[in-house]
């Protein structure tokens, strides 16, 4: 059975596609232009009644909320693809600790930025700068925490790729792309090569040059 994931165009839907190209899952995609609303329409509020991307179809089954999507795929097909929770019972406990960070401490702020600077001006809204630079403070305040994790280890779990590192690369994709703040990871040595190896891996690049 092939995997629907609605909203490609997005960051958090392309969380999700990584996560498949990673997990080697077949999948399709449907367009969904939160611009136009397409989130709001009836049908699609069927599938996701908040509204938001990503929602996955597999058969029958209907999930969403991107990390909860990504743990379930990297739990189910454990056995193929690139092991994303960690060989041991620690190591797991590490993934669901960095993903927990990157969740709450790390997307608040990265996600206002990308509000304001990408999509204020197609929605029709000014700019709030003091939220801009509210956020980027919170944001490098993050960022020097993960440069002492990255100092001791070369992902944020240890030394194995896993979902914590995966679940930053949309946002951060648009950090140091159209939001032109590539400096807020280049001038922090450890993440800076922890975003370089990321960055660089196979499935992302796969998912850049779909969507």
């Amino acid at each position: 059975m092939v995997v629907k994931v609605y909203g490609p165009a997005y960051a958090s839907p392309k969380r999700v596609i990584v996560c498949l190209i990673e997990k080697q899952i077949e999948f399709e995609t449907a367009p969904v232009d939160l611009i136009k609303g397409e989130n709001r329409n009836p049908e699609y509020l069927k599938l996701q009644p908040f509204g938001a991307l990503p929602v996955i179809q597999d058969g029958d089954f209907t999930l969403y909320e991107s990390r909860a999507i990504i743990r379930y795929y990297a739990e189910k097909y454990r056995s193929q693809g690139t092991e994303l929770l960690g060989k041991t019972i620690e190591e797991r406990g590490l993934v669901e600790q960095w993903l927990e960070v990157e969740a709450h401490n790390y997307h608040p702020p990265i996600y206002e930025m990308t509000v304001q600077l990408l999509f204020a001006s197609k929605l029709g809204l000014s700019v709030d700068e003091k939220l801009v630079k509210k956020s980027e403070e919170k944001l490098g305040k993050v960022l020097d925490v993960y440069e002492g994790r990255l100092s001791k280890s070369k992902y944020l779990a240890g030394d194995f790729f896993s979902l914590a590192d995966l679940s930053h690369l949309p946002f951060t994709q648009y950090l140091v792309g159209p939001m032109e703040k590539e400096y807020m990871i280049r001038d922090r040595k450890h993440v800076s090569a922890w975003w370089d190896d990321i960055s660089n891996r196979p499935s992302w690049k796969k998912v850049l040059e779909l969507y």
